[in-house]
C-alpha cells in the first residue's frame, strides 16, 4: 500500500525558505557536499552533487517513489518541472488551475478539490509505490488530516532566522513521532519519522 512521505529540505530553526521565497541556503547541500553525482531525470534534469552518505539517502528516496503531491507556490517556484517532475507525476493543489495548463505530454496534474482528494487521486498514480509531498503548506495539510505517514526532512546546517516554516499551523499538537532513523551527511543530516496515528 501506498505511503504519503512529507519530504522536505529545512534549516536548523525549522525554515523551509527565506523571506523572500529563497531556498538556496537550505538546498545547496544537493549541489555542494560532496562528490557523487545522482542526475534527477525529469523534463528539467538536474544533477546532485553530494556525499556517498546523502546519497544513498537519496537513491533509497527516490526509488521508492510513484508520484508527488505539492502546492501551488512549490509549483511555481519550480516553474512547473517543466510539465514531467523527475519523481513520477505530479498532483498539484491548487485553488484554480494556472493558464496554459495542462499541457500536451505533461504529467502534471491539478486537484481543485481538496487535499483528501489530491492524496488519493496521487496514491492511485504512484501504483502502490510512495507519494511525495513537497510544500511547506501541503504537509501541514496532509498532517492536520491524518494523512501523512512519514515525515523525511533533510536539516541543511543553517539558521535562516526567519522565513517560511514547515510546521507553522498545525492542529491537534503535541504530535507524537515514532523513532527516528538519522543518516549524517555533509552539511546536512538526513531525518526520518513515522507518523504515529491517534
Amino acid at each position: 500500500m501506498s505511503e504519503v512521505v512529507a519530504i522536505m529540505s529545512m534549516s536548523l530553526d525549522g525554515y523551509v525558505a527565506d523571506p523572500d521565497d529563497g531556498v538556496a541556503e537550505v538546498f545547496d547541500w544537493y549541489f555542494t557536499s560532496g562528490d557523487v553525482e545522482l542526475h534527477t531525470g525529469g523534463s528539467n534534469p538536474m544533477t546532485f552533487t553530494v556525499s556517498e552518505p546523502s546519497a544513498e539517502h537519496l537513491r533509497g528516496l527516490t526509488s521508492g517513489l510513484g508520484a508527488v503531491l505539492t502546492g501551488r507556490r512549490t509549483f511555481e517556484v519550480a516553474q512547473g518541472w517543466g510539465g514531467n517532475h523527475a519523481w513520477g507525476p505530479a498532483f498539484v493543489l491548487t485553488h484554480h488551475i494556472p493558464a496554459g495548463w495542462p499541457r500536451p505530454d505533461s504529467t502534471v496534474h491539478f486537484v481543485t478539490d481538496g487535499i483528501e482528494s489530491a492524496v488519493q487521486q496521487a496514491k492511485a498514480a504512484a501504483g502502490g509505490k510512495s507519494v511525495g509531498v513537497h510544500g511547506a503548506d501541503t504537509i501541514q495539510q496532509c498532517l492536520n488530516a491524518g494523512l501523512l505517514d512519514q515525515i523525511q526532512v533533510d536539516i541543511a546546517a543553517v539558521l535562516l532566522g526567519s522565513g517560511v516554516r514547515l510546521f507553522d499551523h498545525l492542529a491537534g499538537t503535541p504530535a507524537v513521532l515514532g523513532n527516528p532513523t538519522v543518516v549524517p551527511g555533509v552539511g546536512v543530516t538526513h531525518l526520518r519519522y513515522p507518523v504515529r496515528t491517534a
